[in-house]
């Protein structure tokens, strides 16, 4: 994956006024350490689904895995696009991350070796996978691997209230 800069906007009429727009350097920095993510995908009858989930940052995209027959990825059989979130539960301190995208499935053995080492270094190993047959397969069997590369995100800075937009060429 290219690195690549979005364009990065603070939107005034959510933000206050002495505010500046949150840097991408920053947010993937929260991204990178945040634990927990949300993953939001929409059922075939349309009904909205949101599920929590562990996920690694890597050449400039998040990855996450699920089993094959689990809701979310029979969601993306049919719709693979995504909101993934982050961020803290208080009111007043701390950076929430919204990316959204397009869940496409790593197959590529190589990639999900590196993906998977990723897994180990952040998660330790409760979170070790296998490489088989373009999955990753550990102790709840295969799961398929999902990439989410940006399309749009935002940054919901508070306490300094700054709501940031950022935007990636295509």
């Amino acid at each position: 994956m290219t690195k690549t800069e979005p364009v990065t906007d603070l939107n005034a009429r959510f933000s206050a006024p002495e505010a500046a727009a949150t840097g991408w350097d920053d947010a993937v920095t929260r991204w990178r350490d945040a634990e927990l993510y949300w993953l939001s995908t929409v059922r075939p009858d349309g009904r909205p689904h949101v599920t929590p989930l562990i996920s690694v940052w890597l050449d400039g995209a998040a990855y996450f895995c699920t089993g094959g027959s689990e809701r979310k990825a029979k969601n993306l059989e049919a719709n693979g696009n995504v909101a993934l979130t982050t961020g803290s539960a208080e009111l007043n301190t701390g950076l929430d991350l919204v990316i959204e995208g397009a869940a496409i499935q790593v197959t590529d053995d190589a990639e999900l070796l590196r993906i998977a080492q990723a897994y180990l270094e952040k998660y330790g190993s409760d979170w070790q996978f296998r490489v088989q047959d373009g999955k990753f397969v550990g102790d709840g069997g295969p799961a398929l691997v999902y990439r989410v590369q940006p399309v749009t995100a935002f940054g919901f800075r508070k306490g300094e209230y700054s709501q940031t937009r950022y935007r990636f060429e295509r």
